[in-house]
């Protein structure tokens, strides 16, 4: 280990060490009255107040990929990199009007995934599993992303090029990973997601008043980066006119597909109300604050005159060249620590969804809640152990460009999920044909780019475009589905029975109480009330 850092090493030991200790004791935390039971460990309890749920959130939305992938997108590309911040400041007002309505309903249900909520508001297993397998395809690659971050982080440190390998800490951190998750469920994430977040918080603080200090002003940072990335094959300072339409679908469709991912509506139902939502969707935003900052960090390391061969590696070599030894091994713990708490979400919500909506819908229909529980704890622990497979094994550039087509694909649960909150309008058959039509139309654009890039140049006569892939195809989607919709209601086609009520969008969880906990969730154990027919909200 002689080009291994002795200082910097040992703080990331330790930080991992102490949110490692964290991680089995949230199992104890809040007095789960039952861990094999998917409300307690898949959801939490559904207890989680506002301060938790803006950390769960916030570690959820913002991973160490993040952190590792937009400052190197801005050192690679420049202005392209700062998508990531109108996109997030698009997503929280959807999501403050969006997602209370899901959790009301969902905790009036006991639905814990959102394929219940969509099964049980269309009466569609099949939608239902569509709509669980496309979570589960999108959410593999993005563990595997939050892996590589933390490989990212330990070849800086040197550990690729010793005799322990570059895989070593990999399987360390799968291990830890797939311990802590399986012991305690979403608990884990969720007390050390504190630990994360105040680490992130105090890293970037201190690195965007330090670094300007350091390299003349941020107007000195401007004039290096403006004249760096004009000798970048792909680089641009100022949005080039050819870009703007590009840069809008990306932010726009992104800022719609967030929060159809599986695993932010996890932290989302396991909010204690809806209050606990709205609260956390108006304070977010300032992880997207820290979001520009950290983007920042790309035009710094080409000013600090960084150079790599691999842009993921410009913000670990701009720590290691600016900061003392013992701050770059908290700032490399806190991205390394990053990675564990959203992997581990993933990995919790994916379980989630194979546990009730393929095994218990079509493999065993009378599991009971404790097998469920177990095989979905088991289910995350091979889910980590896959993404650790195509770490090892997979070209680093397939991953990410799986994770790209992931992205692509739940955008494509829109209009079941967010159309599903506000009408029962839509039959399940036109939902499903819809969704067929937006995966094939996204997956051929991303295989037309070789699936390099998730951007499709769009020719229609004399109209030449460039856009998001995944909005292209929603908006196929949405017109096979508003075309298929009036023809099956006029063939009467049988539609599925709707066992949610108008009540159920608006509960708060006062109101109405769930039902005696007989059978596991995503059973549906509450009927239609009396005076209230099932339909519309």
């Amino acid at each position: 280990m002689s080009n291994v850092n002795v200082t910097t090493f040992t703080i990331v030991v330790v930080l991992f060490l102490i949110v490692t200790g964290a991680g089995f004791a949230a199992a104890r935390w809040r007095r789960p009255q039952n861990m094999m039971h998917l409300d307690e460990w898949g959801l939490g309890g559904r207890g989680f107040g506002t301060f938790i749920t803006w950390f769960l959130l916030g570690g959820d939305l913002y991973t160490a990929y993040t952190f590792i992938a937009v400052p190197a997108l801005v050192y690679g590309a420049g202005q392209i990199g700062f998508f990531a911040v109108p996109y997030t400041i698009v997503m929280y007002p959807f999501a403050f009007v969006v997602m209370p309505r899901l959790w009301s309903v969902c905790y009036r249900h006991r639905y814990v995934t959102p394929a219940d909520f969509v099964g049980g508001r269309y009466g569609s297993k099949l939608l239902a599993l569509v709509i669980a397998v496309t979570g589960i395809a999108a959410i593999v690659p993005y563990v595997a992303l939050q892996l590589f971050g933390i490989r990212v982080i330990f070849e800086a440190m040197g550990l690729g090029t010793t005799s322990l390998g570059t895989n070593f800490p990999l399987v360390l951190a799968f291990v830890i990973l797939a311990l802590y998750t399986f012991n305690a469920g979403l608990r884990s994430p969720a007390l050390t997601a504190l630990l994360k977040d105040t680490l992130i918080y105090v890293v970037v603080i201190v690195a965007v008043i330090y670094i300007p200090i350091k390299l003349g002003g941020f107007g000195s940072i401007f004039h290096a980066a403006k004249a760096g990335l004009a000798h970048k094959p792909k680089g641009a300072f100022i949005t080039p006119k050819g870009m703007y339409s590009p840069y809008a679908t990306l932010a726009l469709g992104s800022a719609l597909a967030l929060f159809m991912y599986p695993h932010n509506i996890t932290g989302v139902l396991a909010s204690k109300s809806r209050n606990t939502i709205r609260r956390n969707m108006a304070a977010l935003p300032a992880y997207t604050l820290m979001l520009g900052f950290i983007a920042l960090f790309g035009y710094m390391a080409i000013a600090k005159g960084i150079h790599v061969s691999d842009p993921n590696l410009a913000l670990p070599r701009l720590f290691q060249a600016v900061f003392p030894n013992w701050f770059v091994g908290i700032a490399f713990a806190a991205i390394g620590i990053g990675a564990l708490v959203p992997a581990a979400i993933m990995a919790i919500s994916a379980a989630n969804l194979f546990s009730l909506n393929i095994w218990k819908a079509y493999i065993k229909k009378d599991s009971s809640p404790r097998f469920e529980t177990w095989l979905a704890k088991l289910v995350a622990v091979l889910l980590t152990g896959a993404a650790l497979l195509f770490i090892v094994a997979i070209k680093t550039t397939f991953i990410i460009n799986f994770q790209l087509l992931g992205g692509v694909w739940i955008l494509q649960t829109f209009p079941a999920i967010v159309f599903g909150l506000y009408t029962r309008w839509f039959h399940r058959w036109a939902l499903v044909a819809g969704w067929a039509a937006g995966i094939g139309t996204g997956t051929a654009m991303a295989a037309a780019n070789a699936f390099k890039s998730s951007i499709y140049a769009v020719h229609i006569g004399a109209l030449h475009f460039s856009a998001f892939a995944g909005l292209i195809a929603l908006v196929v989607n949405v017109l096979v589905l508003l075309i298929l919709n009036p023809l099956l209601k006029l063939a009467r086609v049988p539609d599925g029975h709707d066992e949610t009520t108008r009540d159920d969008y608006e509960a708060e969880r006062d109101v109405a109480e769930p039902a005696a906990a007989q059978g596991g969730p995503g059973e549906r154990r509450i009927a239609p009330t009396p005076h209230q027919p099932s339909g519309s909200p």
